[in-house]
């Protein structure tokens, strides 16, 4: 890199085979070698816990306390998981279904990252190729590298909503396609699928005879027009792996508890080689801590609906605060307003700027310029498109904006 400032054209080619912490880390040595002496302003990691607005409950911390200092859970746990965890899990996951889930159903994961490992570590044979949307989230292709899967991307439209193109689907699948994988709520859109349109996926797997991968990270992070559904509800249609975690909708993405759930009320999980091959991969991983995991049912039983509506309203408004500031700026445009998670995708209009080449270098010389750090989209799949992070406090964001703003106006042509 040159002088810390910009990615250089390998460097920016493969992007998206590398992590958006691995990026953002960049952006933040660009800041650290410069002499700007404004606050780092950062809307490029999805933490909300870094704010002062976004706390998790009381309940979680007391839960985790309690197992703690319960000494009873200072030992390994079982490699799946402990059982009181993968039934408590399966509950909660139940209320959204049209059928129950069991214990033997989840898996417990480091975090969703692990949960994502897993799926595609399952999946992986000889000549096998997975399909993942465009923007997605990196790690898929990292994984996909390793296990020595091939990608095939497919599009998310953005002049609808960031629905799935259906018909690439079909067109990019053939007889060694493993799986479909969606993210929703949406990572990076801010997308919320509607019942009709996860039918119209599920269908199309199907078809298509390939499981789907739901990355439900999100899970219930919704706060438009369109309520959470689970994929999970079509797992009778087509055969559904289901990865989460507590990280996002408890604010806890520290703690590194996640789940691996097979939606499969048909049974195609069940059969023998199928259940050994996943609990013997589970076998050679390590999971979250035994204490974290004891704490889970009382996380899940005993949190008030209060808690997630309150993170819900800051949600939204921040996207409100968001869009609207959006609006003066006119090198960034949002075809669509996000309706859940917290992260959306803005088209940059490099026409309107007098020295920036690329979303890349637009980005390393905003964090050089204003010290504000927002992820450059070939990171996720979409150049010359930004994604921004919203989970952070109203009034850090509304700074933040106001210094995209006064660095467009000083890059702008015929300023």
């Amino acid at each position: 890199m040159e002088n810390g400032a910009s990615m250089t054209n390998h460097e920016a080619k493969t992007a998206s085979t590398i992590t958006i912490k691995g990026i953002l880390n960049l952006l933040m040595e660009s800041i650290d070698e410069t002499h700007g002496l404004k606050r780092v302003l950062s809307l490029g990691m999805g933490d909300p816990s870094l704010y002062s607005c976004f706390h998790t409950t009381s309940v979680a911390q007391e839960a985790v306390v309690d197992t703690l200092q319960s000494q009873k859970f200072n030992g390994y746990a079982p490699t799946v998981g402990l059982l009181q965890t993968r039934r408590a899990i399966a509950e909660y996951l139940s209320c959204d279904l049209p059928y129950k889930l069991s214990s033997d159903d989840v898996f417990i994961t480091s975090g969703c990252t692990q949960a994502i490992d897993v799926s595609v570590a399952m999946l992986a044979r000889p000549g096998a190729n997975i399909l993942l949307p465009r923007p997605g989230f990196p790690i898929y292709e990292l994984c996909a590298a390793f296990r020595q899967v091939e990608v095939r991307h497919y599009d998310l439209l953005p002049e609808k909503g960031w629905e799935v193109d259906l018909d690439a689907i079909e067109a990019l699948a053939d007889q060694n396609t493993v799986a479909l994988v969606i993210i929703n709520p949406g990572n990076p859109c801010g997308n919320v699928y509607t019942y009709h349109h996860l039918e119209k996926i599920a269908k199309t797997a199907k078809k298509l005879g390939i499981l789907v991968i739901a990355d439900e990270v999100y899970g219930h992070l919704a706060f438009g027009a369109n309520p959470f559904v689970p994929m999970g509800v079509f797992g009778s249609v087509v055969p559904v792996l289901t990865l989460g975690s507590l990280s996002k909708r408890w604010i806890v993405p520290g703690w590194r508890l996640g789940w691996f759930v097979t939606n499969d009320p048909c049974g195609t999980f069940r059969k023998p080689k199928a259940v050994e091959r996943i609990k013997k991969y589970f076998d050679i991983l390590g999971g979250p801590a035994t204490f974290i995991q004891a704490a889970v049912p009382s996380i899940i039983t005993q949190t008030e609906e209060v808690f997630f509506r309150k993170t819900l309203n800051i949600l939204k408004h921040a996207s409100d605060v968001c869009c609207k500031e959006i609006e003066d700026i006119p090198c960034i445009f949002c075809p669509h307003k996000p309706e859940g998670s917290m992260a959306m995708m803005v088209k940059l209009n490099l026409s309107l700027l007098e020295d920036i080449s690329d979303d890349i270098d637009f980005c390393f010389k905003l964090a050089k310029e204003e010290s504000v750090i927002i992820l450059p989209g070939t990171a996720v799949g979409l150049k010359d498109w930004l994604r921004i992070t919203f989970a952070v406090d109203p009034s850090a964001l509304e700074e933040a904006m106001k210094r995209i703003k006064s660095f467009y106006q000083r890059h702008a042509k015929n300023r």
